[in-house]
């Protein structure tokens, strides 16, 4: 039987790393799929490969990636190895854009999102941690409207206001319900 490929998605700071990171540690036998991006590696949040714009293309141009796409001026990539690890019977989760679920739907068929959420307060408190933007920045972030989800996807809502582990805890309970 294969894997499940598990999207997560989110506004940005909201711990879809840490929740990620959680998740994989409850489950070892649950693959991180490390994304290819065109930022630099010491530029801070998720472990990634970072390669210039000029690699990337020719990578995507030759297939190396099972999708890809462009966001805040960065393109972002998942390697075609991924549909190895769902052969396996592996499940495998990456960040994902929302933009994305479709099409990520069609490439790897089983498909669950889990949107990871915080209130407005945590949102703002952890990207003024990060220093990586102004307030300005930040309340203009916070005001974009996020798309609505593509119709027929399976969506986990998971709150990571309070502590890691409630938010770590409920994904877990929803992707992997005790047996009756």
């Amino acid at each position: 039987m294969a894997g499940r490929f598990i999207a997560v998605v989110g506004p940005s700071g909201v711990g879809k790393d840490s929740v990620m990171a959680g998740l994989c540690a409850a489950r070892p036998d649950l693959v991180q799929l490390r994304r290819v991006i065109t930022r630099p590696p010491n530029a801070g949040g998720e472990a990634h490969e970072a390669v210039s714009p000029a690699l990337f293309a020719a990578r995507a141009a030759g297939g190396d990636f099972a999708l890809h796409w462009q966001a805040h001026g960065l393109s972002y990539g998942i390697e075609r190895t991924a549909h190895e690890v769902l052969a396996r019977g592996q499940d495998a989760l990456a960040n994902l854009s929302r933009a994305m679920l479709e099409r990520a739907a069609l490439v790897f068929g089983d498909l669950t999102v889990v949107h990871v959420t915080a209130t407005p307060q945590a949102l703002a408190a952890r990207l003024a941690a990060r220093g990586r933007e102004t307030q300005t920045e930040i309340a203009r972030r916070m005001a974009r409207p996020a798309p609505a989800f593509p119709p027929g996807l399976r969506v986990i809502e998971i709150d990571n206001s309070g502590p890691l582990y409630h938010a770590v805890d409920t994904a877990l309970a929803a992707l992997y319900p005790p047996s009756a």
